[in-house]
């Protein structure tokens, strides 16, 4: 009954199919099921193409039957419009031959039903088996009804299939714009392949001819620069500021100099001819403008009331390089630079210790004569200035040592100007200006000193610094010992000659702490002035004393005369154990006894006690008791002054009137 669905219908006269199945005389179909409108293709259309004009069409009469059609395969179409054929035979196309009915019975009596073809799932979409029959079978007659197509559905179609024609068209033209753009990329392709084969040889080229280049670099490339000179080095020197990097450009056409002048091996003769001559002109148009710049700072020197140590800090210690090239290249106009500096330094030094020797000339000091030695009975206090004139007395003790020793111990290392010196009313001791004027000169040693070893270095040797140094200060060191010699020369005033001998001595230490051996001179000479004086300082205190001695009776007096004397110590023993402990103490790091101050000392000793002897004899005579009281008054006295005093020298004259005081003890 399921083959009927597949049926139109039939005529009268034809059998039903069940019973003509085999026995139809019609001829198989082997043609296309395809309806007549298909079969042709329409030349140059792809069935791709022409499957896209149909899905794209929504007409109701297209070829391929209505859209709402169950399954849309091609048998169902071709089923609805072949009337003239036999079902049967489609059928036995489609399906083959039936079976025998002999067969078939056996295959029906030979099957079971299994549970497995009872659990079946059929989907029925909501609808009773006659309902889904009535519209399977609705629907295939429905969507199968043939109508022919009119004219008026072919104009229709006619504009979708040119439209559809015109689309292929640009479609074909894009293509083919599609097709010579690749053409063209792939001749581009080949072509830049061609270039980059190319960039290859040449970077290969390339690569090589740089390694030659780094090679001939290497050998040639410090030549080249230590003899090459820049256009920015060139207009430094000719036309920039002297400065620091005017400095430092100098420092770099030197160095070039010098290489021009030791040629290596690979400097080829054509490079030195082309060179050579522009490096001398710059060179001598450096030595200009350095020469030009040092006689301007040395012209500054001669300016009235100018720091020279400001100017040779900022303006020739800052660019002392100068003179080192400009010593190298011109010896000769080197050798004047700096003679015209050292005789502006000899003036200016001469002319500042001038005015400050007159400024301490004017100090007032205690002037200490022939009439304060120990011998002397009578000493006077008169205070004069250095120029001799008389002043009104000042008070002063010529034998104490007290207060002045404090100028050895003073932190203050600054010597008074000349301005305090002329304003100052108060009265010194001798070694106050002694102190100030040393102590500037000293200073100023010091400070040109080290100038001239910095700036002058290492184009000159020391040997021959300071063979200009004491060009400078021969005048100063000069005029230093002769105020030396002023302030020392009439006077007694043994324990500021002493003062001055150590004062000379520190002087000494600071320099050679501060490394200026070029002032040993001066100092050796001060000293040479200083203890010769000490020495007839102490030689006229024994000579007061031995005529004082001498002055004395050989024989005592009456017993009267005798009984009255005093046993008290007499004033020479105070003056002298005064002057002592002095002494004692300007010895306290010294004392050795190789110094001349020691062998004084001892003859001065000798002389008091001699004098003290014979001083007890002739005051009580035969009465040995009061004599050696008087002598153990007398030690005691000085052994109490000295006491305090320190250093080898006053240990040995405290052992030594310790003894003394002993012995008159005993005695007693």
């Amino acid at each position: 009954m399921w083959l009927d669905r597949f049926g139109g219908p039939h005529p009268a006269n034809t059998p039903p199919p069940s019973q003509s199945r085999t026995q139809s005389s019609l001829p198989r179909r082997t043609s296309s099921a395809r309806g007549p409108y298909l079969t042709s293709q329409r030349p140059g259309l792809s069935p791709r193409v022409s499957s896209l004009s149909v899905t794209s069409t929504d007409s109701s009469s297209s070829l391929l039957g209505h859209p709402k059609r169950a399954n849309g395969s091609a048998l169902k179409q071709a089923t609805s419009v072949d009337f003239g054929s036999d079902p049967a035979a489609i059928l036995t196309t489609i399906l083959g031959p039936l079976p025998d009915h002999a067969t078939l019975d056996e295959e029906n009596r030979t099957r079971k039903i299994t549970d497995n073809g009872l659990n079946l799932d059929f989907e029925f979409k909501g609808l009773s088996l006659r309902e889904l029959a009535d519209g399977e079978a609705g629907g295939a007659v429905a969507g199968d009804a043939y109508r022919p197509q009119t004219v008026e559905d072919f104009e229709k179609d006619k504009a979708k299939f040119e439209d559809l024609h015109r689309s292929i068209r640009a479609c074909d033209d894009i293509l083919s714009s599609v097709e010579s753009n690749l053409t063209s990329f792939r001749n581009d392709l080949a072509a830049v392949s061609a270039d980059i084969e190319t960039l290859q040889a040449r970077s290969t080229a390339l690569n090589v001819r740089l390694e030659n280049r780094k090679a001939v670099e290497k050998a040639l490339g410090p030549i080249v620069e230590e003899l090459s000179v820049s256009p920015v080095v060139v207009s430094k020197i000719s036309e920039g500021h002297i400065d620091e990097a005017w400095v430092k450009t100098l420092a770099d056409l030197d160095k070039r100099t010098s290489a021009l002048k030791k040629p290596s091996q690979q400097t080829t003769d054509k490079a030195l001819a082309d060179v050579g001559p522009l490096l001398e002109k710059l060179v001598m148009k450096a030595v200009e403008r350095i020469r030009d710049f040092l006689v301007a700072q040395i012209k500054a020197l001669r300016s009235p009331n100018i720091n020279a140590q400001i100017i040779q800090q900022q303006n020739f210690l800052k660019f002392k390089d100068l003179y080192s090239f400009i010593h190298r290249h011109q010896p000769g106009l080197a050798g004047e630079i700096c003679q015209a500096y050292l005789n502006t330094m000899r003036w200016y030094y001469l002319n500042q210790f001038t005015r400050y020797q007159k400024a301490l000339e004017k100090l007032k000091l205690h002037t200490l004569d022939k009439n304060d030695v120990l011998g002397h009975e009578d000493t006077s206090r008169r205070t004069t200035v250095l120029s001799g004139s008389k002043i009104s007395n000042a008070p002063h003790d010529a034998f104490n040592l007290g207060r002045r020793i404090d100028v050895l111990k003073a932190t203050n290392q600054l010597a008074i100007s000349s301005y305090l010196a002329e304003e100052d009313q108060s009265t010194h001791y001798l070694e106050v200006p002694f102190r100030h004027f040393n102590l500037a000169l000293i200073d100023n040693a010091t400070a040109e000193y080290s100038f001239l070893a910095a700036f002058f270095s290492p184009a000159l040797s020391f040997t021959a610094i300071s063979r200009h140094f004491n060009y400078v200060f021969d005048p100063i060191f000069s005029l230093g010992q002769a105020f030396t010699r002023q302030i020392v020369a009439d006077t007694y005033d043994g324990l500021g000659v002493l003062l001055c001998v150590r004062l000379n001595q520190q002087f000494a230490f600071e320099l050679q702490r501060r490394r200026v051996p070029a002032a040993d001179g001066y100092i050796n000479g001060t000293a040479m002035t200083l203890w010769p004086r000490l020495q007839s300082v102490m030689d006229a205190h024994c000579e007061s004393v031995r005529t004082l001695t001498a002055a004395l009776p050989t024989r005592a007096g009456s017993a009267a005369s005798a009984k009255a004397a005093s046993a008290a110590p007499h004033v020479v023993m105070q003056r002298f154990g005064q002057l002592l402990h002095g002494v004692l103490a300007l010895s306290a790091e010294a004392g050795g006894d190789d110094e001349p101050v020691v062998a004084s000392l001892r003859r001065l000793r000798n002389e008091v006690e001699g004098f003290l002897a014979k001083t007890s004899q002739a005051s009580f005579g035969a009465d040995k008791r009061k004599r050696e009281r008087f002598l153990y008054n007398n030690y005691s006295l000085v052994l109490t002054i000295i006491s305090d005093a320190s250093g080898k020298l006053a240990g040995e004259e405290q052992e030594h009137f310790e003894s003394l005081k002993a012995s008159a003890q005993e005695a007693g």
